[in-house]
């Protein structure tokens, strides 16, 4: 295994460096304060993007810095997941960035499931408008009134009427549900419950202006609407589509979901990974430039070491999840379920340890918008939970071991 950048990825991450330090990192803090100031409550009908946002889109998609997750030179930049993850990385320095450069979650699964998964027609109808970045687009899965841990669980369905699909049920947490340009949904529900339990289960293609899809709620995530992204409640009350909106066949589901997560966890990670770095650099800006009982915060209260132990398990979990990327792209999301797992618990957990340090020597400004680490805090503390929560994973990871052992 060899995870030094080769020629390709080193200038694409050279020119989006550069991109981010000319156009972005000089308005971050502009665009963050803005936005809330654009869409200060709940109301979602109202929300707005920030007008520095599509003028940066276009300076990004000019520069050839557009749609880099695609593995399609045709479509996209034609990178694998290992030459991908350290862009991904970079974006994740700044949580608006990844929309920059139609990156981002969960656009980029709904876009690679499209790809993957979707016939000519759903290609040109939905994928073209979402890889333009003229439309974007949600996912639902997670419901309210049941264990969505296990997504078996699932009430919502989907029923086969002629020459359309009847579709029934609730979703929440759904990302990207309030944004502006959200104008589909990728509903995944019980379709056929007669088959084996991860056969029962299909994904359609909806409309989110269709009949019968009403829009709930926004859900703070830690007192933030996350405006204009937002995550979201939708209820879907005997909404029609065409049969045609169908993805690949009545019970492939979970089939589709497995593919479409493998890559969007590579992606998540790098991004946390990102964060995680920039928390760091702020923590040794901070605890250099401050000083208490006459000396640096860095020689106070163990902060030293915690600074070494922050660079150890960045650099752990960076190389964890290079090796997951390395595994999809060798032999297939199938054959990487441990690694796949094993990041999705070990990145967020760092994240998470890794900002409250950084929190921890700014202070009360840690806790406030003034830094983006209460941000990076709250995304942390989500990607628990976010693809499956922590338990599954290990379940995953524990099941997997034990086949191995009896096999030996």
């Amino acid at each position: 295994m060899n995870f030094t950048h080769n020629e390709r990825t080193q200038d694409y991450l050279t020119r989006l460096c550069a991109f981010l330090d000319e156009h972005v990192y000089p308005v971050e803090n502009i665009i963050y304060a803005e936005t809330h100031e654009l869409n200060p409550d709940g109301n979602w009908r109202n929300w707005k993007s920030h007008p520095l946002i599509d003028p940066l889109k276009q300076k990004a998609k000019a520069a050839g810095l557009w749609n880099l997750f695609l593995p399609s030179t045709e479509l996209g930049q034609g990178l694998s997941c290992l030459e991908y993850a350290p862009l991904a990385e970079q974006m994740g320095r700044c949580v608006f960035a990844s929309e920059i450069f139609n990156c981002n979650a969960p656009d980029t699964g709904n876009m690679e499931v499209l790809y993957h998964f979707g016939n000519q027609e759903q290609q040109d109808k939905w994928l073209k408008p979402l890889l333009a970045g003229d439309i974007r687009s949600v996912f639902g899965m997670t419901e309210p009134d049941v264990a969505s841990s296990d997504a078996t669980n699932m009430q919502a369905t989907v029923e086969l009427d002629g020459d359309e699909l009847v579709l029934n049920g609730k979703k929440w947490w759904t990302t990207g549900l309030g944004h502006p340009n959200a104008k589909i949904a990728i509903f995944m529900a019980l379709s056929n419950p007669e088959n084996e339990k991860h056969s029962q289960h299909s994904m359609v293609i909806v409309p989110l202006d269709a009949p019968g899809v009403e829009i709930k709620r926004m859900l703070q995530a830690y007192g933030d609407y996350d405006a204009p992204f937002g995550h979201g409640e939708m209820h879907f009350t005997n909404v029609r589509v065409p049969k045609e909106n169908l993805l690949v066949g009545l019970g492939k589901g979970f089939a589709i979901a497995q593919g479409r997560l493998g890559p969007g966890r590579i992606h998540h990670c790098m991004r946390s990974i990102g964060m995680a770095e920039k928390a760091l650099e702020l923590a040794m800006q901070r605890s250099l430039s401050r000083t208490a009982f006459g000396q640096p915060l860095i020689k106070l209260g163990g902060n030293g070491e915690r600074i070494a132990d922050a660079r150890i398990a960045i650099d752990q979990a960076r190389l964890l999840t290079l090796h997951a990327a390395w595994k999809i792209d060798s032999v297939g999301v199938k054959h990487a379920m441990t690694e796949i797992s094993a990041i999705k618990v070990a990145v967020p957990r760092m994240l998470e340890q890794v900002v409250d340090m950084a929190v921890q020597i700014h202070g009360g400004a840690g806790m406030c918008g003034d830094f983006p680490l209460a941000r990076f805090a709250a995304a942390a503390r989500a990607l628990r939970l976010a693809d499956g929560p922590d338990e599954v994973h290990k379940g995953m990871v524990t099941r997997l071991e034990l086949r191995k052992y009896q096999a030996r």
